[in-house]
């Protein structure tokens, strides 16, 4: 699918304090995948699957922290396995990600993309690759890799062809530029896993090299690269990764390629159903057929479309997409440029922050239909493992890396590190809140010394506690509003409203405060307020009034400090983030209100004291 994304710079994060050397493989599989006619076989078994598309896997593109001037970055070892175990626990045993990433201009120095210039690698970015392959083995997951995107935004077929000074329709023709090509799938395919010292050419985790992401080609390239791929690779299948809803006769029957694939975003489900069904009959007896990528409709209008997958013996069909949780806390959120401001990337298993695409009952279909393709039996669910609780820098801002298949957690409290625990909160969800703590503990009082853990659940059962973080020494309090509802301030006023559309704007904060020339909102404490944090965002240059009182009626202006975490790059129309800190606040400080005068979102609003 066109994908908008985030241009801008990234954060190198990879997980490794040394230098990796490789180890004995951990496998769970015992052949490659191949072919028979129409069927994918592992061995003497018919490979056919329900699962999907996970585009950041290898290379995170949804790094949207509040702070964070870049989207960019690598996912670590957690990051990896909480997808592929999400993936897993639903009945999967296929995934796609996307494409391998190529140097823009206008990147900045130093952010790494897979590709950096003709014949040039980012060592740091194919290491991310070979960890997912190390634990995709290790979890049994099959890995669909396409070469290059059509597209431009991980970088694609342009950039290789700007790397030369040419232009992007020369891909497809111009011996240099497909040289160049070229010279990736040699070095990916003959790369040797730094983890596991496997070559990916001998890694049975790969399912099939895709020539590419919704490739707008001619058949005479497609060809050539499928043609290089086989003579460097005879272990795996290559896909044909060809744009369309439509199959046509040279693709299947290309003999060079072994998969076809199509992918629908449809207006009208029932017509893609139809082609489906057309491809489904030019590729019977004759090639194995994928659904590569298919989303952005009703629950009901999948559950048709998964009975058509299995009705019609296809081989596979992957739905677009799904996003695992972020190492920081939370999940990565990911809204769907196309999908009408409804759909986002899903997260397992479901949550009520996913209701108006129905998330949680589409999950539960693609357990369904994902077992039935197999011919297997839902398995009982376990109650899920422990998740790890974060470093704690103050009692109101606690979070912590979520555990597979975990709907809800419970945060427990003590003064002593082995006890006694006290619970002072459950069915807190982690998908509830974007790119911030996830939990503040309201109930503490100043002058103490707290130790925290927290237990995830599910509908069959706990997780063991957590590690213990503390002591965490309350020196101030904190109150949180993180704008889903009106009930932490004290009085509004004017043209404002509760929004929560547009959130890819606002680095997809689903709470926001939308306010207008002159409205305001106004925050009572019953001690006095010492100082104040305000995330916004605004749709230009624009300022906030920020005022003090002691009793309500008489109010004075504040001094504030305002950061800015703007990437540069206006290119989809994204609001500007702004940081406002308020301190000095005078010592009879009870009420904080916060006057616009202009257009803007608060997003967050913290108040100590």
């Amino acid at each position: 699918m066109l994908k908008l994304r985030l241009s801008v710079a990234m954060c190198l994060i990879f997980a490794s304090s040394g230098t990796l050397s490789a180890v004995a493989p951990e496998t769970a599989f015992r052949n490659f995948v191949k072919k028979d006619g129409d069927r994918l076989m592992d061995g003497d078994r018919e490979v056919r699957f329900i699962s999907f598309n996970i585009p950041n896997l290898h290379y995170v593109e949804d790094h949207l922290a509040f702070e964070a001037i870049s989207a960019w970055r690598l996912p670590d070892a957690f990051e990896i396995d909480d997808a592929l175990l999400a993936v897993k626990q639903m009945g999967g045993r296929v995934v796609r990600i996307y494409t391998l990433s190529v140097k823009r201009s206008g990147d900045a120095p130093g952010l790494p993309r897979h590709v950096t210039a003709p014949g040039a690698f980012d060592e740091e970015s194919f290491r991310a690759l070979d960890l997912v392959l190390q634990r995709a083995n290790a979890l049994g997951i099959r890995i669909i890799i396409p070469f290059v995107d059509n597209w431009k935004w991980w970088g694609g077929r342009g950039e290789y062809a700007a790397f030369r000074g040419k232009q992007p329709k020369d891909f497809w023709t111009d011996p240099e530029v497909i040289s160049d090509f070229k010279r990736t799938i040699e070095y990916v395919i003959t790369r040797t896993n730094s983890l596991t010292g496997v070559k990916f050419r001998d890694d049975k985790a790969i399912l099939a090299w895709e020539t590419g992401n919704e490739l707008e080609c001619p058949h005479s390239w497609t060809r050539e690269i499928a043609g290089y791929i086989r003579s460097l690779d005879s272990n795996h299948l290559v896909l044909d990764g060809r744009h369309g809803q439509r199959l046509t006769d040279e693709m299947v029957d290309e003999p060079l390629t072994d998969i076809v694939t199509t992918h629908h975003y449809p207006d009208n489900p029932q017509e893609s159903i139809r082609y489906i069904v057309e491809n489904r009959v030019k590729t019977r007896g004759k090639k194995p057929y994928i659904v590569g990528e298919f989303g952005f409709v009703s629950t009901d209008a999948f559950r048709v479309f998964f009975d058509t997958i299995i009705k019609e013996g296809i081989s596979g069909a992957l739905a677009w997409s799904l996003r695992g949780r972020s190492r920081d806390g939370g999940f990565y959120w990911h809204s769907e440029p196309l999908g009408g401001d409804i759909y986002k990337a899903y997260h397992w298993p479901g949550f009520a922050t996913g209701r108006v695409y129905d998330e949680s009952a589409l999950l539960s279909l693609m357990l369904l239909k994902a077992h039935e393709i197999q011919g297997t039996a839902i398995p009982r669910a376990e109650p899920p493992g422990p998740p790890v609780l974060l470093p704690i820098a103050h009692p109101s801002q606690i979070a912590w890396r979520g555990s597979a298949g975990a709907t809800s957690y419970r945060i427990e409290r003590a003064e002593a590190n082995k006890g006694p625990w006290t619970e002072i909160s459950a069915g807190i969800s982690d998908a509830e809140v974007q790119y911030r703590p996830v939990f503040g503990d309201s109930s503490a009082s100043r002058n103490r010394r707290y130790f925290y853990r927290v237990v995830a659940e599910n509908s069959v059962g706990r997780s063991k506690p957590s590690n213990v973080v503390g002591p965490v020494e309350v020196i101030e309090l904190a109150s949180v509003d993180e704008l889903a509802n009106f009930s932490r301030s004290f009085h509004h006023r004017g043209k404002m409203s509760l929004v929560s559309q547009e959130a890819r704007k606002a680095k997809e904060d689903i709470h926001r405060l939308r306010g207008e020339k002159d409205a305001f909102i106004t925050y009572r404490a019953d001690q006095a307020i010492r100082r104040c944090r305000i995330y916004t965002f605004f749709p230009g240059e624009s300022d906030l009034v920020f005022l003090a009182s002691s009793d309500g009626l008489a109010f004075s202006p504040l001094p504030t400090r305002k950061t800015a975490f703007a990437s540069g790059e206006p290119e989809y129309g994204y609001w500007n983030p702004v940081l406002f800190e308020v301190g000095d606040l005078p010592p009879d400080t009870r009420f904080f209100r916060i006057v616009f005068p202009a257009l803007a979102d608060l997003a967050r609003v913290e108040i100590y004291y």
